[in-house]
């Protein structure tokens, strides 16, 4: 298994190395604008040398002394004690020299004009240059060659290049300390997200971080943790009342099982009484397994494993069945059923069959006798909304967004738990409908009250010709 690594550490390295090449950097450019300063002191102490030298050359060839000004270059030449000089005519006549001329190789006399060259003895390192100077009345120009002694440069360098890596070790170090403080004072609102982590337990979930002192660059962090906290609040608590709910509802039929069969067990009965007794239980059980499924169907839509399947549902003819299947109940509270336009989505047909059997049952439910439950459905290119609407109690504003919540009532005379209902129609309607990309919602005035369905249209009705 790879080891974890530190970030305090990794940021530490990080903070060292950025200095560190920073460092680096600034030194070699240090380095080379010293050597080019320098050198280019030397090529303009040269320059000048050559010039003044062509300048006596000139003189004394003008009053025709030009083999007597020894003694004059000698003055000009050694003023500067790191300087060399030998000065030669076209036939190989000496008409300079000083006693460290010799020192001078004899390739870099016969080197090119203005040609800048250095050399390097076993201790010693020179910079010199060669010219041909033309001198006034002289047929040919006479060549000149300069040497500077430029050792105390080379020491100078080699003592820089010592300093600056004994600086560049100390640096790194003092760095590294510098970026191992700032890490661990960057990191510190990090170790209390750490802390109200691990001390974050059910009872505790109200907790939040405060943005004050933390930085904005870590205050996006904290919301997000913050905003986790939220939601992990709210899903204990809708959890907590959904397990409550279940509590709730399973203890009736299971009282009631209990009971019956208590009663039955205390004496001696014939076997018409243990039958009804059987059926009795019968209806509890299956409204048990009835709940029991409704609530694995919503379980499965709450982690996202509803997967519908794809084919075209005719929206239309799927009512007509339903209006088939819940006639004889209307009849008989003399409800009038209707049904208004067509469409076509697509998705499954037994999902869909089941939700707008929900929102059927349920219109029929709060319904009163001798009204009307209108179906109506509307298709546009990339809709299709169906709308459920029954005449009734109104329902209050502040409960209208909560009737699709699990378990829920709103009030005795709207209530969808009953003897045979679980409350849990109108969760499972609202959970089909999302995973078929769709959305639901209810609006209720003045006694009147309407569930909306909106579902991708079927894209083949909609490129589909119209039917003459």
């Amino acid at each position: 298994m790879r080891p974890q690594s530190s970030l305090v550490k990794r940021l530490t390295l990080m903070f060292m190395f950025a200095v560190t090449a920073v460092l680096v950097v600034a030194g070699v450019a240090f380095y080379g604008l010293s050597q080019h300063h320098f050198r280019m002191l030397d090529e303009q102490a040269l320059a000048e040398k050559l010039e003044s030298t062509r300048h006596v050359l000139s003189i004394s060839a003008a009053r025709g002394e030009l083999d007597d000004q020894e003694q004059q270059l000698r003055a000009l030449l050694g003023a500067h004690q790191d300087l060399s000089a030998k000065i030669t005519k076209a036939d190989g006549t000496t008409l300079f020299s000083d006693s460290k001329a010799s020192q001078i190789p004899q390739r870099f006399e016969q080197a090119r004009q203005g040609a800048v060259w250095e050399w390097q003895d076993e201790s010693q390192n020179f910079r010199g240059i060669t010219a041909q100077l033309a001198i006034a009345g002289e047929p040919e120009p006479v060549t000149a060659v300069l040497m500077l002694d430029v050792t105390t440069h080379a020491h100078f360098f080699h003592t820089l290049q010592w300093w600056f890596g004994i600086g560049l070790v100390i640096s790194a170090v003092v760095s590294a300390g510098l970026g191992w403080v700032v890490a661990k004072s960057g990191l510190r609102p990090v170790g209390q997200i750490t802390k109200v982590a691990t001390a974050m337990s059910a009872r505790s979930l109200r907790e939040r971080i405060p943005l004050k002192p933390v930085p904005i660059e870590l205050q996006e962090l904290i919301l997000s943790f913050n905003g986790m906290l939220g939601r992990l609040e709210d899903a204990f608590v809708r959890l907590s009342n959904f397990s409550a709910d279940i509590a709730h509802e399973l203890r009736t039929p299971v009282s009631n099982l209990l009971t019956h069969t208590e009663v039955v067990l205390t004496k001696k009965r014939d076997l018409d009484a243990y039958e009804e007794n059987l059926y009795s239980n019968l209806e509890d059980l299956k409204r048990m397994s009835r709940m029991i499924d409704d609530m694995l169907f919503l379980a499965k839509a709450d982690n996202g494993l509803i997967v519908p399947e794809q084919i075209d549902v005719d929206l239309s003819e799927l009512v007509s069945k339903l209006f088939e299947y819940y006639q004889f109940l209307a009849e008989d509270r003399g409800i009038q059923l209707t049904l208004q336009g067509r469409g076509k989505v697509r998705g499954d047909r037994l999902m869909i069959d089941r939700a707008l059997s929900n929102l059927l049952s349920n219109a029929l439910r709060y319904t009163p006798e001798g009204n009307e439950i209108a179906v109506q459905i509307e298709q546009t290119r990339e809709t299709v909304t169906l709308s459920v609407r029954n005449s009734g109690v109104t329902i209050d504003p502040q409960h209208i967004g909560k009737i699709f919540d699990r378990f829920y009532r709103a009030d005795p005379a709207r209530r969808e738990g009953g003897p045979s209902n679980a409350g849990l129609g109108l969760s499972i309607t609202r959970s089909i409908i999302e995973a078929h990309s769709g959305r639901i919602w209810c609006t209720s005035a003045e006694g009147v009250t309407t569930f909306f369905i909106s579902l991708p249209a079927s894209m083949r009705l909609v490129g589909a010709a119209p039917t003459p």
